[in-house]
């Protein structure tokens, strides 16, 4: 699940994307989130690949990569995470390329 300023999105292994004030979810966009000035992104479970200009907390694994412009909180990666901010994760199978501190959990 996905909780983006208090609106839900079900769904496990998604790809998503969060760039520009448009938000789009395994290809499809979603027009309740347009032009937010600021968001706060949650995600309970796995997902795919992850694609924001702001940062994210993923309470999950993400089986691809991970490219954000703020910071990046989350379980174990399989593919790259490049952060602006910092990144504090389980296990990452890829390259780390971060703006701030980078915190490696076993």
């Amino acid at each position: 699940m996905i909780n983006i300023n208090g609106i839900q999105i079900e769904g496990n292994n998604l790809n998503v994307t969060m760039k520009n004030g448009a938000i789009t979810i395994n290809g499809k966009h979603i027009d309740a989130l347009d032009n937010l000035k600021g968001y706060e992104v949650t995600i309970e479970g796995d997902v795919h690949t992850l694609n924001v200009s702001g940062s994210v907390t993923v309470n999950g694994n993400v089986t691809g990569n991970i490219d954000a412009g703020g910071s990046v909180s989350c379980k174990d990666v399989s593919g790259d995470i490049d952060a602006g901010g910092s990144i504090k994760s389980g296990k990452c199978n890829g390259n780390i390329d971060a703006g701030g501190s980078v915190s490696i959990h076993k």
